[in-house]
């Protein structure tokens, strides 16, 4: 690792209903990254906690069952983390199901090597079907895609299904790294089609992406891990194992930032006096 390479670490891991297990262990992974030199670490969504939307919440009493699972911002889960961050002077980047007033989110939040939130990423857009019932959960995001800077490095974040739409990919545009926490089951589409994905955005717009799955067996679901980690020129650089706990390290050379096509190319040659975005 050089000087001016920024590792990064995301943390593949089972998650059951024992709760405090499933944050201990996360602690344990971030100590373990921090060893290794990290200076950001990411988790998957809803990583420390089962994957509630695999059965449908009591939408006959919507603010109980499934909807009385979610927790505030900061509260106990963030205060944990706040402490890790602190602790080893790195970024932490957990997924949580929230709770604020009356409604519930499916949220990324931002804590800095000091343990400060510096931002919340919502999940924009919220499906529903077979095993993923996410609307009697979740209500849609409503704090855009926030871009921040963590050590000269910015970050910014699509949760899971945000990341099918282009111009969510797009209107991230301006980070060097995005992050994809997300909840992928195995066998749930053609082999490749996640990497092409992200492969493609990161090619598109010029940064790095980096997906951070789920994986174990849970009540309806056996999710497949194989997080990765995608360079600007569309290249993986860096894959986890299928169904495996793991902790996936990737140096980040900024040097490939500026030279990607993106930046060299394709932003600048944009036909910003076209407009698309009434086509559907």
């Amino acid at each position: 690792m050089t000087v001016d390479t920024f590792r990064i670490a995301l943390i593949q891991q089972r998650a059951t209903t024992d709760l405090d297990d499933n944050l201990a262990r996360a602690e344990r992974a971030l100590d373990r990254a921090a060893e290794e030199g990290c200076r950001l670490a990411a988790f998957a969504e809803l990583g420390l906690t089962p994957f509630y939307p695999q059965s449908p919440a009591d939408e006959a009493a919507p603010e109980s069952a499934g909807r009385d699972l979610a927790e505030t911002i900061p509260g106990p889960t963030t205060e944990r983390m706040a402490l890790k961050a602190s602790e080893h002077g790195m970024v932490v980047i957990p997924n949580l199901y929230e709770r604020e007033g009356d409604r519930r989110f499916d949220t990324s939040v931002v804590l800095s090597d000091r343990g400060e939130i510096l931002s919340r990423t919502r999940m924009l857009h919220i499906p529903d079907f077979d095993c993923f019932h996410e609307r009697t959960y979740y209500d849609p995001g409503d704090l855009g895609l926030p871009i921040v800077d963590v050590g000269g490095f910015r970050v910014g974040i699509a949760i899971c299904y945000d990341r099918h739409y282009p111009e969510v990919m797009r209107a991230l545009a301006g980070a060097d790294l995005v992050l994809v926490p997300q909840a992928g089951a195995t066998n749930e589409w053609p082999p490749g089609v996640f990497e092409a994905e992200l492969q493609t955005a990161a090619l598109q717009n010029g940064y790095f992406a980096a997906l951070i799955n789920r994986v174990g067996s849970e009540e309806r679901l056996d999710f497949a891990g194989e997080s990765f980690v995608c360079a600007p020129n569309g290249e993986v650089i860096a894959r986890a194992p299928q169904g495996e706990d793991h902790l996936l390290l990737c140096d980040l050379d900024p040097s490939r930032l500026e030279s990607s096509p993106a930046r060299m190319l394709f932003l600048e040659d944009r036909r910003r006096d076209l407009n698309f975005g009434s086509r559907t």
